[in-house]
């Protein structure tokens, strides 16, 4: 029998591999957009939620083998079939194969990489905070291709033809994803 995990349950296991408080932020940050988002589709907010938390489990210990690590963790533990595919698909056409199917899957797939540009622009605004982020400063620093070079812009375009929704209607809904849990993620600013 495959196990849904509980929020602490996914904690514990996300902070068993991952001790890097950035790393941490990342997931926390992913899963506050997840459950934003699952809100938006009538969905569990705990399923999308850990999901998002784990979808970089193997990241810090295993880099050179993300996502197989990550698999293999899961699999050991006998966590639910669904989490083990939104984790692999996350990183679809990166280091997997496994291409994003459910409204879930998509989802994660597209803001990962979105909420990694949203925090690296909050952290050089002068208020530091994610509260009084606008849509058209994320536009503007998505197109800078130098500004957070890291982040694959391709992937988010990609999720959003996924999704069937506008740039700018994925990161308004990014923003206020990570507005929820600003505290949290370390973006409510001075």
């Amino acid at each position: 029998m495959e196990k849904r995990l509980s929020r602490e349950e996914a904690w514990e296991l996300l902070t068993e591999y991952t001790k890097t408080p950035a790393l941490r932020k990342h997931a926390l940050a992913v899963e506050a957009v997840m459950c934003h988002f699952a809100r938006l589709n009538g969905e569990d907010e705990e399923v999308w939620g850990v999901s998002g938390l784990l979808h970089d489990l193997d990241y810090e210990k295993f880099p050179e083998e993300h996502c197989k690590k990550a698999e293999e963790i899961m699999r050991e533990r006998g966590i639910d079939e669904l989490y083990i595919r939104a984790m692999n698909s996350h990183a679809y056409g990166i280091c997997t194969d496994l291409k994003p199917e459910s409204q879930l899957e998509k989802v994660l797939f597209t803001i990962d990489e979105l909420t990694g540009l949203v925090n690296a622009l909050c952290l050089m605004r002068p208020s530091k905070s994610v509260l009084d982020l606008e849509v058209k400063s994320v536009k503007k620093k998505f197109k800078d291709k130098s500004f957070a070079a890291g982040v694959n812009r391709d992937t988010i375009r990609n999720g959003c033809e996924m999704l069937g929704m506008e740039l700018d209607e994925v990161i308004k809904e990014t923003i206020e994803g990570m507005k929820e849990r600003a505290q949290e993620i370390g973006l409510k600013g001075k």
